[in-house]
């Protein structure tokens, strides 16, 4: 079974001393590296997103159980005054 995955082109624009450098490696495939580049700062931004969406998550849990505390110690505090 072979997956299809549709590529799209985009235009990248550099100065003409960073394009008479390249053309000094030609043994580089430009394209690759970029491509390679955007792969992985977009899967670096996908998983800080993620990560960022669960510290929410625990965040507002660690807020109900530190609140929760704050009762139980009230109602313990009530009852030893009695």
């Amino acid at each position: 079974m072979f997956l299809h995955i549709k590529m799209v082109s985009i235009t990248l624009s550099v100065s003409d001393e960073i394009r008479e450098t390249m053309k000094k490696f030609p043994e580089i495939n430009w394209s690759g590296l970029v491509r390679t580049c955007i792969t992985e700062k977009a899967k670096t931004l996908t998983l800080k997103e993620e990560l960022l969406n669960d510290l929410s998550k625990e965040k507002d849990f660690n807020e109900w159980a530190v609140n929760l505390g704050k009762k139980a110690k009230k109602g313990r505090l009530k009852s030893i005054l009695k």
